[in-house]
């Protein structure tokens, strides 16, 4: 009976064993399937797309230009076929970085970080390595009037005072002592009741840019080049530039916002989050499809409502999505923030090592013909955090990120600095 008992006792312990040593692998392939399998839609997301006229005319002042591409996405999807293809096009600008040019949106960067408190919430993260990167990329890029750090909680260690001193975290003190000019620290309250902190941040991002306008970043987005040409008084009255988020071009992402102060989209954007239930909706409805919807509604020249139809933007199967060509949003093709996507694809393609020498220095003539950027028009990249952290993020380093040649790695490594 004790021999019985002991053995099911060792079959018991050596399945949980084994369940916990291979819990990660088993988890890592079923993710896979779930994302990458027929009916997951990422193919859609990730279909090949042609920028529009319009795009173009709000990324920089005029038509023309190339498109976007991804392995196989293409004919002759090769990465080495466009070494000689497009040129950087992008026009010189008569406004100094770092000033308001007049009519136009100021250059104040914008990022919300800490809202949640790890102390209680340790799935809220803290504020580390890159999001420190991602902070020195916004002022190396877009060399700012001021960036302005949003937060509540940023003490390290945490804790459950809001008021504790940000600066006893090293990344946060580094920005201050480094950019001692440029770099602000603004403190909000805690809410009085605990909600959604991603609708909280929604809706102060919204707060913050009607009241200051200028630049909002996703703490995961790298500012790869300037902004100046966005930045300029924006045609037809419009004041709101977002980017397209997907091939397809399914929403308007708010990871990445440029604003007039009182820009009127951004009103009517925020003027929505009254009197709703936020938990019945899907997660993203606010802050990618709605600004669509919201954008088309803007855009119909019948004046009709939401959903009103406006004229199709010329994809590769003419089913791209909707083009912008009124009202007061400038949509940006889906390559100028959100390019490569979310998709579990697209993030090994940003992240897998590069297989040879060429393939290495064909990516890096690529960022320097560009300014900054893997693609002609580039502008940011967000990193897509919440799917690609426990991938690859959370094991980026300094030393990491100069060693490893991946196409993430080569476009953030300029902004490294010597002593990390």
């Amino acid at each position: 009976m004790v021999i019985k008992t002991t053995r099911r006792l060792l079959t018991i312990t050596t399945g949980l064993v084994l369940i916990y040593l291979l819990f990660p692998t088993l988890y890592y392939y079923g993710d896979y399937i779930r994302q990458t399998n027929p009916f997951s839609g990422q193919r859609s997301t990730e279909q090949p797309f042609t920028p529009t006229d319009s795009e173009l005319a709000c990324l920089r002042g005029h038509g023309g230009g190339g498109h976007a591409f991804f392995p196989g996405s293409r004919s002759g999807g090769n990465d080495n076929d466009n070494e000689n293809e497009n040129n950087n096009g992008h026009p010189s600008h008569s406004f100094s970085e770092g000033t308001v040019n007049p009519g136009g949106i100021p250059n104040i960067v914008h990022f919300i970080y800490g809202l949640s408190n790890p102390h209680s919430h340790p799935s809220a993260g803290h504020f580390d390595f890159l999001s420190y990167l991602a902070l020195r990329a916004a002022l190396v890029s877009l060399q700012p009037t001021v960036v302005q750090l949003h937060y509540t909680y940023l003490s390290s260690p945490p804790s459950p005072d809001p008021g504790a001193d940000p600066l006893s975290n090293p990344w946060i003190r580094r920005l201050a002592q480094k950019w001692p000019e440029k770099f602000r620290l603004v403190h909000h309250q805690p809410p009085a009741e605990e909600g959604q902190y991603a609708h909280m941040s929604d809706t102060l991002r919204l707060q913050i840019l009607l009241e200051q306008g200028g630049i909002y970043l996703d703490i995961d987005v790298f500012a790869v080049r300037s902004f100046a040409s966005l930045l300029s008084a924006p045609a037809d009255g419009k004041d709101t530039i977002l980017g397209y988020e997907g091939g397809n071009r399914w929403g308007l992402c708010n990871a990445v916002i440029v604003a007039r102060p009182n820009a009127t989209f951004i009103k009517r954007w925020l003027d929505t989050y009254e009197d709703v239930d936020l938990e019945k909706e899907a997660w993203n409805y606010r802050s990618v499809l709605l600004p669509k919807e919201l954008a088309e509604e803007g855009n119909d020249e019948s004046g009709g409502g939401r959903g009103g139809k406006g004229e199709e933007a010329r994809g590769k199967d003419g089913k791209d999505g909707k083009e912008a060509k009124k009202g007061d949003v400038c949509a940006l093709p889906p390559d100028a923030f959100f390019w490569p996507t979310w998709t579990w694809r697209h993030v090994e393609w940003m992240h897998t090592p590069l297989k040879t020498k060429e393939e290495k220095e064909y990516w890096e003539r690529q960022i320097a013909r560009n300014g900054g950027g893997l693609f002609e028009n580039q502008m940011a990249y967000h990193a897509w955090g919440q799917m690609a952290w426990d991938r690859h993020l959370k094991w980026l380093t300094p030393e990491v990120i100069r060693k490893k040649d991946t196409r993430f790695n080569l476009l953030v490594r300029r902004f490294l600095e010597d002593d990390l």
